[in-house]
């Protein structure tokens, strides 16, 4: 990377997706939907020193959730599945209560394909460390940046959506992927 020193980068939905993949569970698991969910809000902001990030923070607004579609299940979901599925989540989070998710990195490594990031993730109101790989790729006018990490709700209070006395719900791990470009210069 080139020298940057001093250099804040903000990113947001604008410049790339974040996203919330789920899966389900339970002897009646077939029945359920795998979610993908996009997070419209988000804004982040890198620190520059020199040639290297300094610093990297992140903030997601909650209510911004928004269910882009289900894959298995016995039937397609539907619009009215999808807003009760947002409903669901939102409650599941707290997001009257707890409007944003945060990641501060407290800790930016070198790695072979770009940079892990470590420091605290809170949701929910509840702070546990995280590790994020962050892949860098340089696309001449630009940098791409990509992350998928895994969190577990339970970890931060959160608790996975049930029905059917508990023979069908949501996987207490979900996926969260990250890609954003940012303009070189």
């Amino acid at each position: 990377m080139t020298e940057h020193n001093g250099v804040v980068w903000t990113l947001d939905a604008s410049d790339g997706e974040l996203l919330v993949h789920t899966g389900v569970t339970g002897r009646a698991a077939r029945m359920g939907h795998r979610l993908t969910i996009a997070m419209r809000q988000w804004h982040s902001t890198v620190t520059w020193a020199g040639d290297e990030p300094a610093a990297a923070e992140l903030a997601v607004d909650v209510n911004s959730l928004d269910v882009l579609r289900g894959e298995g299940g016995v039937t397609p979901l539907s619009g009215a599945e999808k807003s009760l599925v947002r409903s669901n989540a939102l409650r599941s989070l707290g997001a009257e209560r707890f409007p944003q998710i945060n990641f501060a990195a407290e800790d930016i490594a070198k790695s072979a394909d770009g940079y892990r990031l470590t420091g605290p993730l809170q949701i929910r109101g509840k702070t546990r460390k995280q590790v994020i790989d962050l892949g860098t790729t340089d696309l001449g006018e630009s940098w791409q940046m990509s992350a998928r990490v895994t969190v577990r709700q339970s970890d931060f209070g959160v608790k996975p959506y049930s029905l059917l006395m508990g023979s069908l719900k949501v996987a207490d791990e979900v996926t969260v992927s990250f890609a954003a470009h940012h303009a070189k210069g």
